[in-house]
């Protein structure tokens, strides 16, 4: 039988208590900085510390904070590269990172060194503490490191801000500007002759204004390494150079230059204002003679821009990717290189949406909107292997650890400087398809006894029902349903309402509180008896207060949910092939309806004629809207991966695979090809790779499973009669 992976159950066990105040500290250790350090945007810290070791230990944890970004030398070899995560796991928390030192230690003197990046500014998904610090604290046998007064400390003046324009208020992130003729050459290494400031004392671990101290719950970043671009071309005027990248990636830039001192070379991507906004961009004043330098503020894009001066040599640019560290092991093929490009990009658009958070988009926000989060989550489980599940169960804290004393809870978080209640989204967040598809698809409940009250107080307290039982539509802090036109907000809260009292019926169950659930299921059935009364026009389901066109998106929530009755699939069918109001995010529900209807044939279409337009441009990643500009919605961003419902419905609809229980210990393979005669997937689990190939010829559906090591699965064939298979390798019928 395959092991659960050791990195899935320390997570569980980190995040089971990652609000406590954490001991990893030596008490001895302190929050230090720079006396010349006023804690502005955008500071830079060079911290470095000499220790003497009698021998090398075989493990040595070293537990580093920082507000806001750290990398880390020992004897000058690069260990960490961008620790650190941005600040807010709940008020007043910061988070830190675990990292073994030993592999680069050595007998006698050893070398520390951090450049600590103060981000100074709060953000869509960041909150500022106010000061520039580092906390570090490691021990081994007989020896200990602790960050005090006794560290050296300066601040780092070649790093700069750049002039106008600046990134937009979403981002906490500045540009960064490094003036190399201030450059303290070799600071980090072991053979340098200067030396620092001395460091100050202050605060202690888990106190304000850094407060508790919460362990990294995610994996560092994994990290190419510097790679030569695959194709460089210079502009006619020979002052740009576009540096094409493999796909729309996470890359800070390198560049290695012959130049006289005082010159600037401008650094930006091609998605510099991605979103309608200014993003980030970089800058580099040269020093005299060769030199070179990497950015480490990370950006994205599909082109690397670099703007040379006359007079700079350019001698080589390179990249370094770098991400969230999971593989994209999921796969989608078929015999329709439509949707196979389609699944591909919707996982491409899904990757480059993770870092810190999840968020809607890696340019204009970096924020995590829960909208997005809970059709990112889903995605993840037919793309990624398990270290990518566990980014949606950091969001999950993250949202209730933020919920406000009068129960309601709102996105983005973690932010302070914009931070409001989506209802819809709120309820979509901790309904059946955001908290409870992390915890049944990934077979993890552990986060569910931390958030029961909160999910239960949101519900029941914040939300109110008439005397149907119907909740009473509230208008939040923005009565957001989706963008686009003809929104049927009444029915669509209903429906996200229904499909979260069913989570919370779920998780009351495993709890083994019975009261609670009968009490939901009381109000379910009252919610599903009434609904077609209310609802049903004969042709559609619509509110009685609501003047649009038929909505789309209502009617596939009523699907999806099950209150709408098999009897009216045909009504429906109707409205799906006459109404396109939808915006992508609200798509992945509509084509997953038809998928439940049973119209495999008229799902690809729609897909189809939906994604065209979007497909046509030469991009690796998906949009926010149906398009570019005008037709952007909300800004416009190209990478959305709210837009990779396509992801999940290819996966688990046309192939059909779904677990039936936790963690697809026992899961079902169901397909519905349509018009397609071949599909093949594969779908990442803890016990290995499910693996389904389907052929169709001459009427004869031919289904091969691999079944993982631990699992059984159950395969609805053609005539509709089912096998129940142990693990191994089968070919049906």
């Amino acid at each position: 039988m395959k092991k659960i992976p050791l990195f899935f159950i320390v997570l569980v066990c980190m995040l089971a208590g990652q609000l406590k105040a954490a001991d990893d500290f030596l008490p001895q250790s302190r929050w230090i900085g720079s006396e010349h350090s006023q804690s502005t945007p955008n500071t830079w810290l060079c911290f470095r510390k000499t220790i003497e070791l009698p021998s090398v230990p075989g493990e040595m944890i070293a537990n580093i904070a920082v507000d806001s970004k750290y990398w880390l030398w020992i004897n000058g070899e690069l260990v960490v590269f961008e620790g650190g995560l941005k600040r807010g796991p709940a008020p007043g928390a910061t988070y830190y990172d675990r990292v073994d030192m030993a592999p680069y230690l050595k007998k006698g003197n050893n070398v520390i060194a951090l450049l600590v990046w103060h981000f100074g500014k709060n953000g869509f998904s960041h909150v500022n503490s106010g000061t520039a610090a580092l906390l570090f604290s490691a021990r081994a046998s007989g020896v200990t490191i602790v960050s005090d007064k006794n560290w050296q400390c300066s601040v780092y003046q070649a790093y700069q801000n750049t002039e106008a324009p600046f990134p937009n208020y979403r981002l906490s992130e500045s540009n960064i500007r490094f003036d190399a003729r201030k450059e303290l050459a070799g600071w980090n290494q072991p053979s340098f002759g200067g030396k620092l400031g001395p460091a100050i004392e202050i605060g202690f671990p888990n106190e304000m204004p850094f407060g508790k101290l919460v362990p990294r719950p995610i994996p560092m970043w994994k990290d190419s390494g510097l790679r030569e671009y695959p194709e460089v071309v210079k502009n006619e005027t020979g002052d740009t150079i576009r540096c094409r990248l493999p796909y729309n990636c996470q890359i800070t830039p390198y560049l290695h230059v012959k130049a006289p001192a005082g010159l600037k070379i401008g650094m930006l991507t091609d998605n510099y204002t991605g979103g309608s906004a200014n993003n980030v961009r970089a800058e580099y004043i040269t020093r005299e003679g060769e030199q070179n330098y990497e950015s480490f503020g990370w950006m994205n894009g599909h082109e690397m821009l670099y703007v040379i001066p006359a007079g700079v040599e350019v001698l080589g640019l390179k990249y370094r990717e770098t991400g969230y560290n999971a593989d994209i092991k999921g796969t989608f093929t078929c015999d329709d290189a439509f949707f196979t490009e389609l699944w591909k990009r919707s996982a491409r658009t899904l990757y480059i949406t993770m870092r810190d958070n999840y968020m809607d988009c890696p340019d204009r926000e970096r924020a995590q909107w829960w909208g997005d989060e809970v059709n990112e989550l889903g995605e993840a489980f037919y793309a990624l292997d398990p270290r990518g599940w566990q980014l949606a169960v950091k969001g999950i804290y993250e949202l209730m650890n933020w919920q406000r004393p009068d129960g309601i809870i709102a996105s983005p978080v973690p932010s302070a400087n914009w931070c409001k209640e989506l209802p819809l989204q709120m309820l979509a967040s901790v309904g059946w398809y955001g908290f409870y598809t992390q915890a049944f698809y990934s077979g993890d409940y552990s986060f569910v006894p931390h958030i029961y009250e909160g999910m239960k107080k949101y519900l029941h307290e914040v939300w109110e029902v008439d005397a149907q039982g119907f909740p009473i539509p509230r208008p939040g802090d923005w009565n957001w349903g989706d963008w686009g036109t003809d929104v049927d907000l009444e029915v669509l809260t209903t429906c996200w309402y229904y499909l979260a009292l069913k989570a919370e019926k779920e998780f009351a169950l495993y709890l083994y509180k019975q009261n609670d659930a009968n009490r939901v299921d009381e109000m379910m059935k009252r919610i599903a008896a009434a609904f077609d009364n209310r609802y049903w026009t004969g042709t559609a389901y619509r509110s009685r207060s609501y003047k649009g066109e038929t909505d789309d998106r209502s009617q596939a929530m009523a699907v999806v949910s099950g209150l709408a009755p098999v009897g009216k699939y045909k009504a429906l069918l109707k409205v799906f092939k006459k109404e396109y109001h939808a915006s992508p995010y609200m798509e992945k529900y509509i084509m997953e309806a038809l998928f439940v209807m049973g119209e495999p044939n008229f799902a690809l279409e729609r897909m189809r004629s939906r994604y065209t337009k979007m497909m046509a441009y030469p991009y690796t990643t998906l949009f926010e809207g149906w398009g570019i500009g005008a037709e952007g919605f909300g800004g416009g961003t190209i990478n959305h991966a709210w837009s990779g419902g396509p992801l999940t419905i290819l996966s688990q609809k046309l192939c059909g695979i779904e677990p039936l229980k936790p963690g697809f210990k026992h899961f079902r393979v169901a397909p519905q090809l349509g018009m397609l005669n071949e599909a093949s997937a594969v779908v990442p689990t803890l016990y290995g790779d499910i693996r389904v190939d389907i052929k169709k010829q001459d009427r004869i559906v031919n289904i091969h499973v691999i079944v993982p090591p631990g699992t059984t699965a159950v395969v609805v064939l053609p005539a509709g009669k089912e096998k129940v298979l142990p693990p191994g390798s089968y070919i049906l019928p």
